[in-house]
């Protein structure tokens, strides 16, 4: 049975390397995937991994309905055999709804993968949708570390290495940033809530993948 699947984890933890990896599996054996995306670090229309991977994609507007676009797509006699949605938790709930007719009603799987909660420990719309409405959740087993050497449970957004608990709830990414310039980095819950990252507690990060931002 064709399935909405949700694999979710904090940033550095492979979200995207898998879906290429699904991706790459499926295709070699002739099967064609429909893959959407969002605000991707590579730029519009791209999904990436952290190792150099990229491949094309669908950049996902707000008000698109990812239901009507299959059909249009599927009605011209094109293939769609599956469906990868990558930087799922930027998505409205009400597309989480199209994704999951698509199962029902196109009998095509549709993999989801996204971020739970964002910078405040708070639910991603999108994301909690997809809590909702999934057949499964998979919580990827890669784990990201916090500088602590903990399992990274939480993101934390930085300005100069300094934990922030406002601003936007999106902000686009970008490949590169300096200094006073938005970035982001992966915590466990006790050094999340005591707002202490590398920078402030002196540490060197056990990760140098820690995920920069431009301000929107």
């Amino acid at each position: 049975m064709p399935e909405l699947v949700f694999f979710s984890g904090t940033m550095d933890c492979g979200k995207s390397t898998l879906a290429l990896q699904i991706e790459h599996n499926r295709s070699a054996r002739g099967l064609v995937g429909m893959i959407f995306t969002r605000n991707d670090r590579a730029g519009e229309g791209k999904l990436s991994s952290r190792l150099g991977l990229v491949t094309d994609a669908v950049e996902v507007a707000d008000d698109q309905d990812l239901y009507a676009y299959l059909v249009d797509h599927l009605s011209q006699g094109r293939r769609a055999d599956y469906v990868i949605a990558d930087e799922a938790q930027f998505l409205a709930p009400g597309q989480i709804d199209q994704l999951a007719r698509v199962v029902d009603d196109l009998g095509l799987d549709v993999y989801a993968f996204g971020i739970t909660t964002d910078f405040r420990s708070k639910l991603f719309p999108g994301s909690q949708r997809l809590v909702e409405l999934a057949d499964r959740i998979e919580v990827l087993q890669v784990e990201a570390l916090c500088w602590c050497g903990a399992r990274a449970t939480h993101n934390a957004r930085t300005i100069d290495g300094e934990m922030v608990v406002e601003g936007a709830q999106v902000v686009v990414g970008d490949v590169n940033h300096s200094a006073g310039e938005i970035g982001y980095e992966v915590l466990c819950r006790r050094h999340h809530r005591r707002r202490m990252t590398a920078a402030t507690s002196g540490a060197a990060a056990l990760s140098p993948d820690v995920l920069p931002v431009s301000p929107a």
